[in-house]
């Protein structure tokens, strides 16, 4: 019996370390707990047209601010009797999809300017550096509402800003990861075999570099979002009737007092998927580098 298990365990394959980074995912509860309310709010999100078909451009003043429960009204109506549920669901889609086309702006430029600087270094790297140091002196939400002023105010604007803010440090972790992985022994062998430069970059330096950028791009996500709704609260970003969770929170801050369910679960709403979002983020960060994070604990 010895002798078979000692077989078995040799004929066993080795478990890939994608394999052993889902597991430690799936056995970290607050990454659980996060990942399943970020998919419940991107179902709803997805099929906010099925959860509730009221117009954006629906209003019935006769009904306006009825308290949550009232009329089959989950969540209350507004200020001109539009349905504070619906609005919630609907604007989930706007503020996902925000954060979302954000992180794939700032994640696909930036991983490709880090690359690019990591890789080739010289003047290439002086270059982007020192763009990347200037906007990296100013904060991030402050650069994006300066790209919001140049471009305009509006919801796709908002996004560009956003992503292109979010630019520097995707590059900056990219590009100090592609410097350690060019040394790396295969990578000297491609070039001494004469491989291109673009397929030891897309090929063997990248494959090294997923992970921290899908990391960075959780926990942007939330970030992203939370800048979304600052752009929209001071009137930069999405504009009526669009639902989007900042841009409910402006138009309703004055019934905190006497209707104050119609900012709150707008509130709520942002608040909880962004917690979510950091958990998720946080559990991924420790499955996919559990070294750095055991030494960062």
């Amino acid at each position: 019996m010895g002798e078979e298990a000692l077989q078995g365990a040799a004929q066993a394959k080795p478990r890939s370390e994608w394999s052993l980074a889902w597991r430690r995912l799936y056995r970290n509860k607050g990454a659980l707990v996060g990942g399943v309310v970020l998919i419940v709010m991107a179902t709803g999100a997805i099929f906010a047209d099925v959860i509730t078909t009221e117009r954006l451009d629906y209003y019935n003043v006769p009904g306006a601010l009825l308290p949550p429960g009232t009329d089959g009204h989950l969540f209350g109506t507004d200020d001109i009797g539009r349905d504070v549920f619906s609005r919630v669901v609907r604007g989930a889609r706007i503020s996902l999809r925000i954060g979302f086309t954000a992180v794939a702006i700032g994640a696909a430029a930036g991983s490709i300017l880090g690359l690019v600087a990591g890789y080739f270094g010289r003047w290439p790297d002086m270059l982007i550096s020192r763009v990347l140091d200037v906007m990296l002196a100013f904060p991030s939400l402050l650069l994006a509402i300066t790209i919001v002023a140049a471009l305009g105010p509006g919801l796709n604007n908002a996004m560009i800003a956003l992503g292109i803010a979010g630019i520097p440090g995707y590059a900056r972790v990219v590009r100090g990861t592609t410097l350690s992985a060019r040394e790396f022994t295969y990578v000297r062998a491609a070039r001494a075999v004469g491989m291109r430069d673009g397929r030891i970059i897309f090929r063997h330096i990248l494959p090294n570099v997923i992970s921290p950028i899908l990391i960075l791009a959780t926990l942007g996500l939330g970030t992203n979002m939370l800048s979304a709704a600052g752009l929209s609260f001071l009137g930069l970003g999405a504009g009526p009737p669009e639902p989007e969770w900042g841009l409910e929170l402006s138009l309703n801050r004055n019934y905190f007092r006497t209707a104050w369910w119609i900012p709150t679960f707008n509130g709520l709403a942002l608040a909880l998927t962004v917690f979510a979002i950091n958990l998720f983020g946080d559990g991924l960060r420790e499955a996919l580098d559990p070294q750095a994070s055991a030494w960062a604990g």
